[in-house]
């Protein structure tokens, strides 16, 4: 048999058909930015340039990201694993509430259709398993769904109370000539109001994500470690926001209240991020030994 007989010639799946199976997802791709240009647009000019919501776009970014680690992997699944009965239903609800949210500007059903939108056009044209790969992406886009204003108010005043006395008390028992009225710190001839921005609940949602992200990428093989973890970023976001709000005390007392103005709104959320990303950590490294010491007792 001669050699030319012999040789077979491979080409990726994309090569033989022309790229044709692609055409689909661009078609789709390009609908959606179609539909949500407008909304996200909206979105960046208002609520997404405040302190309170800054996150919006950056968890935005990490979803797109985290369904693009996946494409692979949902790109190869098999045609034939679509579930168009299941679809439709999906799609329809995410319709519906994208016009309801775009008509009336409630945003949580605006935004939050995108979910239903992305989870219905995976079972559409791969079916369950498309959507199982990406869950957590999809779950993740859940945290830039700007929440009704009425439940942000009954959660945050609490919690910035709650941070205000955490703060007191410890600048307190170091030395610090400090008091509080509610959520008012006096320290020194200074006073700070502890802002929703500072303590409030969106704060909560963003090293929340912040968390979960940490999980996802590290994938332990551990299941009690993944959940320990998962349950100590609470009160890990909490202590984030009282250093936080500890730093902007002591900046404003050392170095006056035009510093202490610039820090917040130059470097307090660098502070709240790194603090709870160390604290992560450090309780991740925790867990490890833990989980090592356990395995050397069995």
């Amino acid at each position: 048999m001669s050699a030319s007989h012999a040789a077979v010639t491979t080409q990726p799946p994309g090569a033989r058909t022309g790229g044709r199976e692609y055409l689909p997802w661009l078609i789709i791709a390009a609908g959606l930015i179609f539909m949500y240009v407008g909304s996200f647009v909206d979105l960046f000019r208002t609520i997404w340039s405040s302190d309170d919501q800054a996150h919006g776009p950056i968890v935005l970014g990490l979803s797109i990201w985290l369904l693009w680690r996946k494409w692979p992997q949902i790109s190869a699944l098999p045609a034939e694993g679509a579930r168009p009965a299941l679809a439709w239903p999906v799609l329809v609800i995410g319709l519906l509430a994208y016009i309801i949210g775009r008509s009336q500007g409630i945003l949580l059903f605006e935004v939050g259709s995108l979910v239903w939108m992305v989870a219905g056009i995976l079972l559409l044209l791969r079916g369950i398993a498309a959507v199982k790969l990406a869950a957590f992406a999809l779950f993740f886009m859940l945290f830039m769904i700007p929440l009704p204003g009425v439940i942000v108010d009954t959660l945050t005043a609490p919690m910035k109370m709650a941070v205000s006395y955490v703060a007191e008390q410890v600048l307190y028992a170091v030395g610090y000539p400090i008091a509080r009225t509610g959520v008012i710190l006096q320290i020194g001839q200074y006073q700070l109001l502890v802002a929703d921005a500072c303590a409030g609940l969106h704060t909560l949602f963003t090293l929340e994500a912040l968390g979960l992200l940490y999980l996802n990428v590290v994938r332990h093989a551990s299941a009690l470690r993944n959940v320990a973890l998962a349950i100590l970023i609470v009160p890990i976001s909490f202590t984030a926001n009282v250093i936080r709000v500890m730093a902007l005390t002591l900046i404003t007392y050392h170095f006056g209240d035009e510093a202490g103005q610039g820090f917040l709104h130059g470097f307090s959320g660098m502070v709240l991020f790194m603090s709870a990303l160390l604290l992560i950590i450090g309780a991740d490294s925790l867990l490890r030994a833990g989980v090592r010491g356990g395995r050397a007792a069995a």
